[in-house]
């Protein structure tokens, strides 16, 4: 009797077993473990009777692929133990059957089933999924016949619920899959329907493209959706659709106006959007976005509509019309309810609206109005005046001439030029001499002035559109049209420099230095299009592209997306750019080489041109703005002394990084205590990568690879379990489990960018950026410069950049990368893997910022201080134990702030060594006292004596005395008399005041 009260409770717990439980909010929950070791899923069980073996059977439903391949821990709930006595059944994406040994009974057990192993490194870590490893004993498995393909009848297990180890984690509900037997259900009943719509609301953002969620059977939600809304709010929703039976091509979205029955008014059809399938891009021009959909795929349709402020509650009805090519038009009925109460900021105060999602399609900062420091541009004839700089256009539309009037000090603009070419700049092409058919000025803007010219010769007629930015910056984009077919030699542009002027160089797979010849090819593997060269008062950069120019990724992606080559200057490989100098000065020949053409063919000859300073430096805020990084009380910050704090990522008021919208109470509380104290705090946000955390991921990942750049996959786990791959896996904090993708080049995610940043302006009143390596393009970094300006005057921007002279950056050297957006930068930090033992020439080039109009901090290892104040540079503190304070002191008690910087670049410096590689840069107060600051590079002490032009500093030799003061961890006290040797310590230098 007693075995068949035992077989018939077996039978009714193995029936229990395969009863499937239907998802709901309480059967999907979280839980607290070791997810390091253990992973981010867990399945919780119970087990009421003793047994030796018990069976759970879990309706898992689960988004991943071949779960069967991934391994399962059993752990016994009360004593924390590993259950070794495991098998596995039938392992699909459905369900999962599992065999345990319970050892406590009645207790719960955890059943693990995404366990990974993280490796790679601590900020790019590679993460996997272990296959099963066979634990189980012969002995049980033979005793409790588990040695088959089916799982025996066993005494049931029962579920508890489903676990993540947090929110952010969990699959609920929209990655919890829809079974095939309830797919095809839905398709049978939607026998007729090419594809299938679902309507869903933004608190639940479409997730996946390879399933359907269970959520939608249960919804059955396919023509109506209903909404609330409250005045002035941008109400965000969405439309899933299905290609469940063929693909669907080319989506179009149409909105009707909805009506309020009650009252007669409105919502206009113009205040609907779908971003999906249009938009405004990063340059302000409207486009439409093809949206097809793979046969079985999901795709997300986000669409939004600003509902007017002054507007009646009630009811608004409406349609949304979905068409594709080749299929049915399916109506939506929309209905929005909307409250009597007007939201704040359109609902941007509060992320889950995803009422950002219109900042997408934003064209703030687009016009062409000044940005301080420049000047409005003047023309006169041919010639154009712009801050510093002239430039006298040819009647065939290219540079006759450019003039410099920057002093070498680069303090200064002075009133005699310094002339840059020696002859015009041409395009010269088979076919000789060009004729000038038409010259015309196309646009005169405050900021912008631009020119047509068409020109011709017997091989080709030429197109020549061109502007001139009141920063320098100087686009052209020429189109050659052949005239006949035939071969042509050469087509190349030509720049000739004056005898002189060619001092430094950088780009072309060169580092910043000295001016040398070279003769440089095309190469996909290196992220090389531009080169600079010049003086410190007076340089070009040229930079070669074409029509067909895409931004590629750069620092440690660049191979993800390499530099597309310009197949005009390029020509599959017979293009290159050569340098040489000779007594007539220096050319630069950007050459294509030999092509055939036909007549008509087009070749897009595109090149920008940089002239450089763009602004005098500004010595004084260098003095002024001491900063301190790091997220600190803000009264321990202030006591250091510092004035301007860099709030990184990876924090508790910036924790996600380059989303720094999910702290900003804690962030503005934290800013305005600062505020009171006088001081400015910026933070760390960029455009290269972007945090899971971020509230619109799923949004933006609809839009397909506008957002973000395709790629392997991979990464951290929550990217691998939650993104349908295709993305590049980024930085990642540990602490706090951040992991970010990188986004694409250009994108409307730039247009984002902007508006936040003017909501964080705004809202919760940062004082500006410190952007860690840029991925936008110019006009985007001029957006930024005029929200800043124009909301925060003041407001800063820094620039922090790796050295990405290696291969797996391209070999690029950042400063030339990087050289369009210094206009609108207040300070550089060059920082990782740069070389401070590097010769001066480099630092010149490629680390102070100087010849461009900029000045730098030091940051890899501290940098190094006594070469570093040759360039008004300090190290990042705190850090690689720099601690500028002394430093600081030694300033005000100097008086740096007012003195003039001579560097010892400039031919007239006051203060000379006599040495090529121990030099001297001289901060003045004419006639009062002078700081020198010296440095050495030479491998071992070096005694110097000074040769001092007394009149230039306006000193009496006879009454002066040479002193260093005593500085902490910079220098002893020490004083010489005139004309004494200094010894300079290897590596090291001096601040000596002469008074």
């Amino acid at each position: 009797m007693n075995k068949i009260v035992i077989s018939l409770f077996s039978l009714l717990c193995f029936g229990l077993a395969h009863a499937q439980v239907k998802p709901s909010a309480t059967l999907y929950g979280t839980g607290n473990w070791d997810a390091d070791s253990l992973g981010n899923h867990r399945v919780v069980v119970s087990v009421n009777q003793p047994s030796d073996a018990v069976l759970a059977t879990m309706e898992w439903r689960r988004r991943d692929f071949n779960p069967e391949k991934k391994n399962i821990i059993v752990v016994d709930a009360k004593t924390g133990k590993r259950v070794t006595n495991v098998s596995r059944f039938e392992i699909n994406r459905e369900k999962g059957e599992v065999v345990f040994q319970p050892q406590t009974v009645p207790g719960e057990y955890y059943i693990y089933y995404l366990k990974n192993v993280m490796g790679g490194s601590r900020y790019y870590p590679t993460v996997t999924y272990p296959s099963f490893e066979e634990t189980a004993s012969a002995e049980w498995v033979k005793k409790n016949k588990l040695s088959g393909k089916k799982a025996p009848q066993l005494p049931a297990a029962e579920i508890v619920q489903y676990q993540a180890i947090n929110e952010f984690n969990s699959f609920y509900p929209m990655e919890v899959i829809a079974t095939d037997k309830e797919k095809e259900s839905l398709l049978k009943a939607k026998a007729s329907e090419s594809y299938i719509l679902f309507t869903e609301d933004r608190r639940f953002p479409i997730r996946m493209t390879t399933d359907i969620p269970y959520k939608w059977i249960v919804d059955n939600r396919h023509d109506f959706f209903t909404g609330s809304a409250d005045k002035g709010e941008y109400y965000a929703f969405q439309i899933g659709v299905w290609a469940a039976r063929k693909e669907v091509k080319h989506l179009q979205v149409q909105f009707s106006a909805l009506k309020n029955r009650e009252t007669g008014d409105v919502i206009p059809a113009s205040s609907f959007t779908c971003f999906n399938t249009g938009g405004i891009d990063v340059t302000g021009t409207v486009f439409s976005k093809d949206c097809s959909v793979p046969k079985g795929k999901v795709q997300a349709l986000w669409m939004g509509a600003m509902i007017p402020e002054k507007l009646a509650a009630g009811a608004y009805e409406g349609i949304v019309t979905v068409s594709a090519e080749g299929v049915e038009s399916k109506n939506v009925r929309l209905t929005l309810n909307v409250s009597g109460q007007v939201i704040a900021n359109h609902g941007d105060n509060e992320p889950w609206r995803h009422s950002r999602l219109r900042w997408l399609n934003s064209q703030l900062g687009f016009d062409d109005e000044v940005i301080s420091p420049y000047i409005p541009l003047i023309i006169k004839g041919k010639k154009i005046s712009l801050l510093g700089r002239e430039v006298q256009l040819g009647a065939n539309g290219f540079p006759a001439n450019i003039t410099s009037f920057f002093e070498e000090t680069v303090t200064r603009i002075g009133k005699e030029g310094r002339e840059l070419l020696a002859k015009p700049m041409n395009l010269v092409a088979d076919g000789g001499d060009w004729e000038n058919l038409d010259f015309a000025v196309t646009k005169h803007k405050p900021a912008t002035i631009g020119w047509h010219a068409t020109n011709q010769n017997s091989r080709f007629i030429m197109n020549l559109d061109a502007q001139l930015e009141a920063d320098g910056n100087m686009e052209y984009k020429v189109v050659l049209i052949a005239r006949e077919d035939g071969a042509i030699d050469d087509i190349s542009l030509r720049t000739e420099l004056v005898p002189g002027l060619a001092r430094y160089m950088m780009g072309l797979g060169e580092r910043g230095g000295y001016y040398k010849d070279m003769d440089w090819k095309w190469d996909v593997q290196k992220n090389q299009d531009a080169v600079w060269t010049g003086d410190v008062n007076a340089g070009l950069q040229l930079r070669f592209y074409d029509d067909k120019y895409e931004r590629p990724l750069n620092t440690n992606f660049y191979h993800q997306k390499p530099l597309k080559m310009p197949i005009s200057w390029c020509n599959q490989g017979n293009g290159g750019i050569r340098l040489a100098s000779g007594p007539a000065g220096t050319s630069i020949n950007a050459y294509s080489g030999k092509r055939n053409v036909k007549k008509g063919d087009r070749l897009c000859y595109y090149f920008n041109v940089l002239i450089t300073p763009f602004r005098t430096i500004d010595t004084d805020k260098q003095w002024q703005d001491r900063y301190y990084h790091g997220y600190q009380f803000i009264d321990q910050t202030h006591k250091f002394g510092a004035t301007v704090v860099n709030i990184h990522h990876a924090n508790a008021i910036n924790p996600f990084i380059n989303y720094p919208f999910l702290r900003t109470k804690q962030m503005k509380a934290y800013i305005d205590g600062a505020h009171a104290l006088d001081m400015k705090v910026k933070i760390y946000n960029t455009v290269r990568e972007l945090s899971n955390s971020c509230v619109e991921m799923f949004a933006l990942r609809s839009l397909g690879k506008e957002i973000f750049s395709e790629g392997p996959g991979g990464g951290f786990s929550w990217l691998q379990e939650h993104l349908d791959q295709d993305y590049i896996g980024a930085w990642f904090v540990p602490d706090l489990k951040d992991a970010a993708i990188v986004n694409s080049g250009v994108s409307r995610w730039h247009n984002y960018y902007m508006e936040g940043l003017d909501w964080l302006v705004k809202n919760v009143g940062i004082d500006g950026l410190y952007i860690d390596d840029l991925a936008f393009d110019r006009m985007s970094m001029k957006r930024v410069r005029k929200i800043l300006d124009r909301t925060n005057p003041g407001a800063l921007i820094d620039l922090h950049s790796a050295n990405q002279f290696n291969k797996s950056d391209g070999f690029a050297n950042s400063a030339n990368l990087y050289l369009e957006h210094f206009p609108y930068l207040d300070r550089l930090w060059f920082g990782e893997y740069f070389d401070y033992n590097m010769p001066p020439e480099f630092w010149i080039v490629e680390v102070s910022g100087i010849p461009y109009g900029l000045m730098g901090e030091m940051l890899w290892e501290g940098g190094n201080k006594w070469r570093g104040m040759l360039y008004g540079m300090t190290g990042r503190n705190p850090g690689y134990g720099v601690d500028n304070r002394p430093l600081w002191h030694f300033w005000d008690a100097f008086g740096l702030k007012g003195s003039e910087m001579i560097g010892y670049w400039v031919s007239d410096n006051p203060v000379k060594t006599g040495k090529e590689k121990t030099l001297a840069t001289v901060y003045r107060h004419k006639g009062e006292k002078s700081l020198v600051s010296l440095a050495t590079w030479e491998d071992q002490d070096v005694d110097v004596t000074l040769q001092i032009d007394w009149e230039a500093l306006g000193l009496d030799p006879k009454k002066a005395v040479l002193h260093a003061p005593a500085i902490e961890n910079f220098q002893p006290e020490k004083s010489w008399k005139v004309g004494e040797t200094v010894t300079v310590p290897k590596g090291k230098g001096w601040l000596i005041v002469i008074e």
